[in-house]
């Protein structure tokens, strides 16, 4: 039987971390009404849980978006940083989209894998990257050169420091354990959309 396992040892020397933690590293450095596109379930439910910025956009029902979204924010704004929070199984369905980062080459766009190798929110079924699909390769075959896996807490902080700074796009990808949220978001699809686009037109 063939085996299929080919993911990097920069993967595998990834230490695992929890998505909450990261999400709360990451707002704690958002000073410069950045934009945060969470895509669907636990992604939105922690950044959700870590302080309702009007700069935020909880995606609800729209797996792999999260990027597409996060584009053409940054394509409108191109003075303002946007990150998108995505998932292992999301990403998935969207592959291509990290081609069209890459030709478009925004400076403003940063994307931050959470990846745990299931579809944690409908049963823990496996996803690929559970055995043979590591989202850094493809990134930079994709070519996003400046795409890397997060060792640990420390260089994720680094990573993010990079991002808010230096031009982009830039590719986070991290390994994050199981845990479940402790709130999901409030689902009102119209207040979550006002509220984005007015914070956008606020801060031009």
């Amino acid at each position: 039987m063939t085996n299929l396992t080919n993911l990097s040892s920069a993967r595998e020397n990834a230490q695992i971390m929890n998505r909450f933690e990261l999400i709360k590293r990451l707002t704690s450095k958002l000073h410069a009404n950045e934009a945060v596109i969470g895509g669907i379930g636990n992604n939105n439910f922690d950044l959700w849980a870590n302080g309702q910025r009007p700069e935020n956009f909880y995606m609800l029902g729209s797996m792999g978006l999260t990027i597409p979204i996060a584009l053409g924010v940054a394509l409108a704004q191109p003075q303002r940083r946007v990150f998108a929070l995505e998932g292992d199984g999301s990403l998935l369905m969207q592959l291509g989209a990290l081609g069209t980062v890459a030709k478009t080459a925004l400076k403003n766009l940063t994307i931050i894998i959470f990846d745990n190798g299931m579809y944690q929110i409908t049963g823990k079924q496996p996803t690929l990257t559970d055995s043979c699909v590591d989202f850094v390769n493809v990134a930079q075959g994709s070519g996003l050169t400046q795409s890397y896996w997060a060792r640990d807490d420390a260089h994720f902080e680094q990573l993010i420091d990079d991002a808010l700074t230096k031009d982009g796009p830039h590719f986070i990808a991290t390994r994050i354990d199981d845990k479940t949220p402790t709130v999901s978001t409030d689902r009102d699809p119209v207040k979550i959309r006002l509220g984005f686009m007015q914070a956008l037109s606020i801060h031009r």
